[in-house]
């Protein structure tokens, strides 16, 4: 029987994004040339979060766009047929400092593939990751520059970010098998 285990709570959620907001305003003195761009799914909802908590910070909009990732992957030829989500990236990224902005962190692939992505829309100045959650167990040497919790965990198990954009209280919960 598996087991389910409340890490963040909705108030913990909102705490912590705001204190990432705050962490990525303190490392980006330029605020002008910083945008976000959220890897779908969960990472989109939280890049808008971070960008209204950025909004109050700076005191002027944060560009926000949203990438997927599935055909750049590199176990694309493992997987049946990948969901395509939309990429919207309506700024131009070259000479900007972006935040890739996703749930939770793993095994860095996924974030070797929204790299290899963003790259088709131009050259950043300075790329940065955003995670709420890292979890560990890297296959990649791909380390966030902001994250808002560690939560050790072994391989089978599995992080479940829900945020209320899906019409639940925000939570984060750590699920055994």
């Amino acid at each position: 029987m598996s087991q389910r285990i409340l890490i963040l709570s909705g108030p913990a959620v909102g705490r912590i994004l705001a204190r990432m907001a705050h962490e990525i305003a303190e490392a980006n003195e330029d605020s002008s040339q910083v945008a976000l761009v959220g890897i779908q799914r969960g990472g989109v909802r939280l890049a808008h979060r971070l960008a209204a908590h950025l909004a109050n910070i700076w005191g002027h909009p944060v560009p926000v766009g949203a990438l997927d990732v599935s055909l750049h992957r590199d176990d694309l030829d493992q997987r049946i047929a990948p969901e395509i989500q939309p990429t919207i990236i309506p700024f131009d990224v070259t000479d900007r400092t972006v935040v890739l902005v996703d749930d939770v962190l793993f095994s860095g692939r996924t974030i070797r593939a929204a790299m290899d992505a963003l790259n088709d829309f131009g050259r950043p100045r300075r790329i940065q990751l955003a995670t709420l959650i890292d979890r560990g167990h890297r296959e990649l040497p791909i380390k966030a520059d902001f994250v808002g919790k560690e939560v050790p965990t072994t391989p089978t198990e599995r992080i479940e970010v829900i945020l209320s954009e899906s019409g639940t209280e925000d939570a984060v919960y750590l699920e055994r098998p």
